[in-house]
């Protein structure tokens, strides 16, 4: 269905048209990428904070001035960070990038200075009127399910989730514990793409989560231009990378937008064109994810592409799975182990220390129904010693009540889903994260001709 209004589109290196303004500008656009490559570098280099202040200032500026007073705040930030970051490339592109921005806009380096207006002053914009999503004179493509046939069968809705340390419902309603440390990609198709990285909880231990999320919208006929969104523990943005909440100039561009439900907590993506929702959430000092989509765009691989090289279709691999009975079993029985199941760490000083019956007190008093859901949060407890995580589960769950289109299939137990499954048939697993950052790199400098 979605096949027959696609736009064949053509790959090359885009051709700057209005002055070399945009070029240096689009330095800005690979920071995230560098962030991903360089992780380690990137837990103490704030590169990027300065990157969203700077793209945040200048949104909606007018006179040249305002955006050299802009640049040299942005500047400023630049230098500040230079103890921290002098080894980090995005570091050295932004200082080039800086560089060429001064001379296109004539900019002195001697002038005012303003901080950038940060997400907390910003005042949120008056709410849309209703139905605005759905202008009357957009494009019928840009509505998923106005775009299908007259007398088609309704689409068929699916969910992903992803939270905790780290858990996954897969849109088969498999549900799968995770090692997963690293970068890994959730979701990867034709109209877009989802990376998450996910970090140790505490020092010496194999207990994981995600600490940052990366989507990629991709164009989409005359709908939306190529958008990012990036978000990482402390920065749940309520824009765009480039510091917009829609899809752009294109006649349908309301048809993708970002909403901000609770400041620094809670986002959500409308992606209207495609009949996707996305959820965002920082709990405590991680992110969960959640999404609703139809089949068929889950299932819209690019040509050549492998669908196994996703977790939200096929799960995570059997050698990144965890024993979740056997070890909940033990630690019933007073036998848990001290870090996660088969890792052999040891959990250095949790903040909590929780006992398996004080863990599953915890969770009771959030989760109500003993699914697992609830079990995930009594793990996460005994692995992690973070009490946000019993927090991460019962979001994860709220998000499966609004987002999934079965109410019968809110509650999983052990007996009606995967826990282990099959093995993925695909002999390139083992190179997930270096296939994900390579996607990311060819999504960012390869833009789609319309």
């Amino acid at each position: 269905m979605l096949e027959r209004r696609e736009v064949r589109s053509c790959a090359g290196w885009m051709v700057m048209g209005k002055g070399a303004a945009t070029s240096a500008l689009d330095v800005c656009k690979i920071f995230a990428l560098f962030i991903y490559m360089f992780p380690t570098a990137s837990l103490q280099c704030r590169i990027l904070k300065c990157n969203s202040e700077f793209w945040a200032s200048t949104s909606s500026l007018g006179p040249e001035e305002e955006f050299c007073t802009a640049l040299r705040a942005y500047h400023a930030c630049v230098r500040r960070t230079a103890r921290t970051c002098r080894g980090d490339l995005a570091y050295h592109s932004a200082q080039h990038g800086i560089e060429d921005l001064m001379g296109q806009h004539n900019c002195s380096r001697e002038g005012p200075t303003t901080q950038p207006r940060t997400r907390s002053r910003t005042p949120p914009p008056p709410p849309p009127p209703p139905d605005s999503q759905e202008r009357s004179d957009a494009p019928e493509v840009c509505h998923y399910e106005r775009g299908l046939p007259r007398n088609a069968a309704p689409p068929n809705y699916t969910h992903c989730g992803f939270f905790g340390d780290p858990h996954l419902r897969t849109f088969g309603d498999d549900f799968h514990t995770c090692i997963v440390e690293g970068a890994w990609p959730l979701i990867h198709n034709k109209y877009l793409s989802v990376q998450v990285t996910n970090t140790p909880v505490l020092p010496g231990s194999s207990a994981t989560a995600t600490s940052k999320l990366t989507i990629i919208f991709k164009n989409f006929q005359e709908c939306v231009d190529q958008k990012t969104y990036h978000a990482e523990t402390n920065e749940l943005p309520a824009a765009f990378a480039d510091g917009s909440r829609n899809g752009g100039e294109r006649h349908g561009g309301a048809a993708l937008r970002v909403l901000e439900k609770v400041p620094g907590q809670h986002v959500e993506i409308q992606a209207r064109y495609i009949g996707t929702t996305m959820v965002v959430r920082q709990v405590g000092r991680y992110l969960t994810f959640a999404v609703r989509m139809p089949e068929e765009v889950a299932r819209a691989a690019e040509d050549g592409d492998n669908h196994d090289l996703y977790l939200c279709l096929h799960g995570c691999p059997l050698s990144q799975r965890i024993d979740f009975r056997t070890f909940r079993q033990r630690a019933a029985g007073g036998r848990a182990p001290a870090g996660r199941p088969g890792s052999g760490d040891q959990l250095g000083s949790p903040p909590h220390t929780f006992t398996y019956q004080s863990a599953v007190a915890k969770c009771k008093e959030r989760l109500l129904v003993e699914d697992l859901y609830f079990q995930s949060c009594v793990f996460d407890l005994l692995t992690s010693g973070d009490v946000s995580f019993s927090l991460a589960a019962y979001y994860a769950f709220e998000d499966v009540k609004m987002l999934h289109s079965n109410k019968d299939k809110y509650h999983l137990f052990e007996k009606a889903v995967g826990l282990g499954g099959a093995p993925s048939r695909s002999p390139h697993l083992r190179l997930l994260p270096l296939l994900s950052a390579l996607a990311l790199l060819w999504l960012q400098w390869i833009p789609v001709c319309l």
